[in-house]
């Protein structure tokens, strides 16, 4: 299909014209504007919340919940494009705008300057990985413009040509205490890598991310899987790389069934039903800067997820998307918690507020609660903005 392309490209008179593409994804929020009273909880009765719970221009937002000597903890990070920041709340819902702040990781825009880690940070998770706090991460050192010559190679464009995986490691149990070092790049043999999640199963651990067929193919965005020693340490050599994932349905291409470029799968992020132990990917599909960006899901079906046998697609459609009738459009880049008290699961996800965005983006973090079928697969709610019940457990917090 893709020498198909460039064949007729030639037939026609055309050659391919490479632009580097520029992206911050903390631009773009002119003209919005929100009443704080009607962010996250109503704190008139502590009783409801509303969508969005942050108002701030992130994406990528990443929840996950911690205990400490001071307590029961939500911690939650975003790309905020030049450093690493960490918030952290006793309540799911609150307004994330105004929870505790704190930068843990912060490259010198001159020290630091051409450092394959010092710029366009994008899609930060914290994970707790065998009682150790590590942050994964992606970073570039071009500020996602990479030179022209480079750029060129690519059959279109190279967005994102140069970014690549990295790692931090707390020093302590507990998170928002810890000093955060780095440990280093994964090992992505020299690719695009973006994304990244890590994926535990059977006391071994995995790093999903998104992926090039090669270093200048640029598009399609698949899935890739590889195998890790430890949470920094890639231990899978280039021909045991897999891709598990590649946008072959048409609600993963922009336009809608156009393949090639603009097909994207990326933001892949692991969900566990906690009930049967069924392991699925939830990730991100389409493209980003439209309002089509929507969440696909993997089910984990064999026993070895390097295989990709042992991967099925849920081909039906995006199983989490846009609601044009209430507003909310480009719904993607999932994470998932729990309640309070642990008896109800949320999803932590970004979203726009107009079908047409500016090329940089504007995006409010939400969170609503979903539940599971009775086959054991996520059933996702529809996109909405509330009022919903504040999760359970949460009002007993300030009774």
């Amino acid at each position: 299909m893709f020498g198909t392309l460039l064949s007729l490209v030639a037939v026609l008179g055309f050659a391919p014209v490479a632009t580097a593409q520029q992206f911050d994804p903390n631009l773009g929020q002119s003209g919005v504007s929100w009443d704080p009273a009607s962010v996250g909880t109503n704190k008139t009765t502590n009783a409801t919340f509303s969508n969005p719970v942050m108002t701030l221009n992130v994406g990528d937002p990443f929840m996950t919940r911690y205990s400490a000597d001071d307590g029961d903890w939500y911690l939650f990070t975003y790309t905020t494009n030049d450093n690493i920041t960490l918030k952290r709340s006793r309540f799911l819902t609150d307004n994330w705008d105004d929870a505790e702040t704190r930068t843990v990781f912060n490259p010198d825009p001159i020290a630091d300057k051409g450092q394959p880690w010092s710029t366009s940070l994008w899609a930060p998770e914290i994970h707790n990985i065998s009682g150790s706090w590590y942050i994964i991460f992606t970073a570039t050192p071009d500020a996602d413009n990479p030179p022209p010559l480079q750029d060129a190679l690519c059959p279109f464009s190279c967005p994102a040509v140069n970014h690549r995986m990295f790692v931090l490691a707390g020093s302590t149990s507990d998170p928002w205490r810890s000093d955060f070092t780095l440990k280093g790049m994964l090992n992505s043999y020299d690719q695009f890598a973006i994304d990244g999640t890590y994926f535990a199963y059977e006391d071994e651990l995995y790093h999903i991310y998104s992926c090039w067929e090669n270093t200048y193919s640029s598009w399609p965005a698949n899935l890739c899987i590889t195998k890790m020693s430890d949470p920094w340490t890639v231990s899978s050599d280039f021909s045991e790389r897999r891709m598990i994932s590649v946008p072959d349905q048409p609600w993963e291409q922009v336009p809608y069934g156009r393949p090639i470029r603009l097909a994207t799968n990326e933001g892949p992020q692991q969900l566990v039903n906690p009930k049967t132990g069924q392991n699925f990917v939830i990730y991100s599909a389409a493209r980003v800067n439209t309002p089509f960006y929507c969440l696909g899901m993997l089910e984990l079906v064999g026993n070895d997820p390097m295989e990709y046998q042992s991967w099925k697609k849920h081909t039906e459609g995006c199983v989490f998307h846009q609601n044009t009738k209430a507003g909310i459009y480009g719904t993607g880049h999932a994470s998932y918690t729990t309640s309070p008290d642990g008896s109800e699961d949320y999803m932590v996800y970004h979203a726009q507020t107009t079908p047409n965005p500016a090329a940089d983006l504007y995006r409010t973090a939400r969170i609503q609660k979903f539940s599971w079928n009775d086959d054991g697969t996520p059933k996702f709610p529809l996109a909405e903005n509330g009022p919903f019940d504040v999760p359970a457990g949460q009002k007993a917090l300030v009774s």
